[in-house]
């Protein structure tokens, strides 16, 4: 059993706290659009347990009000080095709004689940304030609202193209990705003395220059001058080409230091650092967590972020899918970084004396379940590589796909004497298992691995994400082709069958992503229900900042082929094709006849309706009836023209 914790046990978030450890000063203060959990998912958490290791006070100040005196900013006073600064786990944006831009009924990241515990643009409305009250204070700003948004970039909430958030947030440095090689420099340095204004050649740290001082010198590095923010505002295409740059840098293992101009200011963004090593990424897992919320959120109810991963382990960073709508890489980085299998079972032995533990771990994950131990096999060839995908449009030749380790793992979690079953609830790639696509793996590795998932480690339901069915879709997403999924399912239904399971595939699909037509989505419904499916796991397309997908949305250009590419942006268009999804509904049934009929497509009307929907409908169509959303193509051509 845990023994009992001490309010200590967790860092200080009030001055009675503070003057619980003795302290009558700080040297870091961290703001945080998230309620304070002491676990190694929680951003500031690790933020906050780091900066303990290195021997200095720190106190977190979880989701302070904003709205009235401010005294919960100055309730701890001025710290000795600087104030850390974070919107939380997720963009507060994507935190409050759903795609459609309607306000979220919840908050998963504030004990309730309660809203309006946050401000929007958080990161940015803390810094300023901070700036307001103590302007003589350093104020250094990370986690992924900050760090998707350290250039210019497309919000989609304003429907505007902002700059850097350091211009916005007023804040002295931004740290990007995964902060702790960065805050440990940033601490070691201040530590011997080194002034906060000197730090300029920290890696994976961002800051403004005034546009007449000389840039950092550091002679390791070759600069990359962006288009500025002005040229961006003006010309959309200048901006997607910006974003070739920005994501080969950021993938890449020795990367140039990337120069933009905004305004009378000068955006330096230094390269990131190597991929983190086994022990360094032990050692932050293996910090002091309580694994808890602060006991002062008992009276105010649970947590929901927290009760979905309570029971969880998380073994591994980064993704090299590299997803055209996703953020992952961009935050974590396309290398994986690995822990120990010795620490992911210490962490699983942890859970197992939680008082509450009733012996199922929820998930061992991470970003992409089955990446865990993965790199290429020549370093050398990974050194050079830009390619911001190491899966598509083919896996790599260079790069070692073994699942081994991950069933190695599994194996040794389901021996401990407390653990009953442990799932794999995050997502796997389902693709890195189909022999046909993954031509150089071994065969019998990969059949061991799906089948030691289905049997052991599925509590129902195997979440997969093709995300859609359209080649041309998929080509844009960085996805393989569809009839990898066909496959897949061949083989979850072979190993179902052979241990008389009954487990189901539950398949995720995006609507409205750039590329995506009507006819996609009709033959996405179509494909779907003849695999038996009917949808649940969908999302309609939300553009955040730092991806490919974004980009196109905005400018309406690719921005590695600079080539126009359809994007459908209308409510009224992406509410038709995310009604494809629910074909089954029969409040969409007669939409879909009659949309099926004006674009010439009687044989997915056949495949999606009962056969008394459709009954005589076909003998209404004009022989060689041209499409209705043909003029969407027109539209937008127009659109380019003008």
């Amino acid at each position: 059993m845990q023994q009992k914790l001490q309010l200590t046990d967790w860092l200080p978030t009030t001055k009675k706290e503070v003057e619980l450890r003795g302290w009558d000063n700080l040297d870091i203060i961290l703001i945080s659009g998230d309620a304070y959990v002491d676990h190694p998912a929680f951003g500031a958490a690790v933020i906050g347990r780091i900066v303990e290791s290195m021997g200095l006070k720190i106190a977190i100040i979880p989701q302070p009000n904003w709205k009235d005196d401010l005294r919960d900013f100055k309730k701890l006073g001025k710290p000795n080095l600087f104030f850390g600064v974070t919107g939380g786990c997720m963009d507060p944006m994507i935190n409050h709004y759903t795609a459609n831009k309607r306000l979220r009924s919840d908050d998963a990241y504030t004990p309730g689940g309660q809203t309006g515990f946050r401000p929007d643009y958080a990161t940015i409305v803390y810094s300023n304030i901070l700036k307001e009250i103590y302007p003589d204070v350093p104020v250094v700003i990370g986690g992924i609202e900050a760090s998707l948004r350290r250039v210019t970039h497309y919000d989609y909430w304003s429907d505007q193209l902002k700059p850097t958030i350091l211009h916005d947030s007023k804040a002295d440095m931004l740290v990007y990705g995964m902060g702790e090689q960065a805050l440990r420099e940033i601490i070691t340095l201040l530590k011997k003395g080194v002034p906060f204004e000197s730090l300029k050649t920290i890696k994976q740290t961002a800051f403004l220059l005034s546009k007449d001082e000389s840039l950092p010198k550091n002679k390791n590095w070759e600069d990359k001058k962006l288009n500025s923010h002005e040229v961006c505002l003006k010309d959309k295409k200048m901006y997607a080409s910006n974003f070739k740059h920005v994501e080969q840098e950021s993938n890449k293992l020795f990367a140039d230091r990337l120069i933009q101009e905004v305004g009378n200011k000068t955006l330096v963004i230094n390269p990131p650092f190597l991929t983190m090593t086994e022990d360094e990424i032990d050692a932050s897992f293996d910090l002091p967590y309580t694994r808890l919320p602060h006991p002062k959120y008992e009276k105010r109810g649970v947590i929901p972020a927290f009760e979905m991963i309570k029971f969880s382990i998380n073994m591994h960073r980064g993704c090299f899918g590299g997803c055209s709508f996703c953020t992952i890489s961009a935050h974590q980085g396309k290398f994986i970084a690995s822990r120990s299998q010795e620490s992911i079972l210490k962490e699983v032995d942890k859970v197992t004396q939680m008082p509450d533990f009733k012996g199922y771990i929820s998930d061992l994950g991470g970003p992409s379940a089955n990446m865990y131990k993965m790199k290429g096999k020549i370093q050398s060839i990974c050194d050079k590589c830009i390619s911001p995908s190491c899966i598509n449009p083919v896996i790599c030749h260079n790069l070692d796909t073994t699942h081994k380790p991950l069933t190695d793992i599994y194996k040794a979690a389901d021996a401990h004497p407390k653990v009953k079953k442990a799932f794999i609830g995050s997502g796997i790639r389902y693709d890195l298992l189909v022999p046909e696509f993954n031509k150089t793996a071994d065969k019998k590795d990969l059949e061991e691995y799906t089948e030691q998932v289905i049997k052991n480690h599925v509590s129902g339901r195997l979440k997969v994400a093709p995300e859609h069915t359209s080649d041309a879709v998929l080509k844009i997403m960085r996805k393989p082709s569809f009839s990898n999924f066909h496959l897949f399912k061949k083989t979850f239904d072979r190993i179902n069958k052979k241990y008389n399971l009954n487990q189901k595939l539950i398949p995720y699909f995006i609507s409205s992503h750039p590329a995506c037509q009507l006819e996609d989505m009709a033959n996405l419904a179509a494909e779907t229900k003849d695999l038996g499916f009917q949808l649940e796991q969908v999302q309609d397309f939300t553009p955040t900042p730092m991806t490919v997908a974004t980009v196109i949305y905005y400018s309406g250009f690719h921005p590695y082929t600079l080539k126009p590419v359809y994007t459908p942006k209308s409510k009224e268009e992406k509410a038709n094709q995310h009604r494809f999804f629910f074909w089954y509904k029969k409040e969409n049934q007669g939409w879909i006849k009659s949309t099926l009929l004006k674009v010439g497509k009687p044989e997915l009307l056949k495949k999606l309706l009962p056969f008394s929907q459709i009954n005589n409908a076909t003998k209404d169509m004009e022989v060689n009836q041209k499409p209705k959303f043909e003029p969407h193509h027109k539209k937008y051509q127009h659109r380019k023209n003008n």
